[in-house]
């Protein structure tokens, strides 16, 4: 089991920056063996894919319409994932979740870019980007 905590959500205008935190907890898990990912609900719309970190090595992959303003990082001391949102824009608002699944080798990048492969869910934090 892995819970899942985050914060840092709020109001911001449009070319602001944010940084979420989700922090993991769980007897004997860390973010080593995880893979934690990003992802975002606005209103009416269904949960699309923000970004991935890989806990073996950490890599990254992001989808296009974040693509240079986001970055995920990771402190493993503090077993805690971050999603630095920088230049954001009204269509950014949206409730932010993070989620984690146990890392294998045999899943596909595209594998970790679709929710329903998440097991583990934070409870969202809500950000909205005012124009």
């Amino acid at each position: 089991q892995v819970q899942l905590v985050e914060s840092g959500g709020g109001l911001v205008q449009a070319g602001d920056s944010l940084r979420l935190s989700c922090e993991a907890s769980g007897r004997g898990r860390t973010l080593e063996g995880l893979t934690m990912g990003w992802f975002r609900q606005a209103p009416g719309k269904s949960r699309a894919f923000v970004g991935y970190i890989k806990g073996t090595g950490g890599s990254t992959n992001y989808a296009d319409s974040v693509k240079g303003r986001f970055t995920i990082s990771t402190d493993n001391a503090k077993n805690t994932v971050y999603l630095q949102m920088n230049s954001l824009k009204p269509e950014d608002t949206a409730v932010y979740y993070c989620a984690a699944k146990d890392s294998r080798a045999y899943y596909s990048d595209q594998y970790y870019t679709q929710h329903w492969n998440y097991v583990y869910w934070g409870q969202g934090t809500q950000v909205t980007v005012s124009s």
